[in-house]
């Protein structure tokens, strides 16, 4: 049986730290309409405003000609993040270390992709020749789900 298609919902703004305020409120109102509870919006406003961060400071090096995408996508079961830049990419596993290691604890980069990890359920990227996609997952728990059907 395949999945009905998810509600999606398309953001885009200008690579700008001070509009990641927009971000967060947009993502905040999708955690509530997934109802998920209070700790998992802000794990997940968290997650993304670091994966948005992460366009504007490294994929975009903070050009604000250029403009980030985030894409929600609700199904009944999760909620599906994209935060995608025009960016090169990197390398994951030289900066997706473990931070909380004592030769990690002070590092100033690194901590970002760790976070996302905390927060969500599935954290990927994807890099390709039009730039780099972070997708974030997040799972509704399974008496919300039932609840729904």
């Amino acid at each position: 049986m395949s999945e009905p298609n998810p509600e999606t919902i398309t953001l885009r703004l200008p690579s700008r730290l001070e509009l990641l305020a927009v971000l967060d409120r947009v993502t905040l109102t999708v955690c509530e309409r997934m109802e998920f509870d209070e700790d998992t919006c802000s794990q997940l406003s968290m997650a993304v405003i670091e994966a948005g961060t992460n366009a504007v400071q490294h994929g975009h090096k903070r050009d604000a000609s250029k403009t980030f995408e985030t894409e929600f996508r609700l199904f009944a079961d999760r909620l599906e993040v994209d935060v995608r830049d025009e960016g090169g990419g990197f390398d994951v596993v030289g900066v997706a270390r473990d931070v909380t290691t004592p030769e990690h604890l002070l590092d100033m980069r690194g901590r970002g992709i760790f976070i996302m990890r905390s927060c969500c359920d599935e954290v990927d990227f994807d890099f390709t020749d039009s730039g780099t996609v972070c997708r974030l997952v997040k799972h509704r728990p399974a008496a919300r789900r039932a609840a729904d059907a």
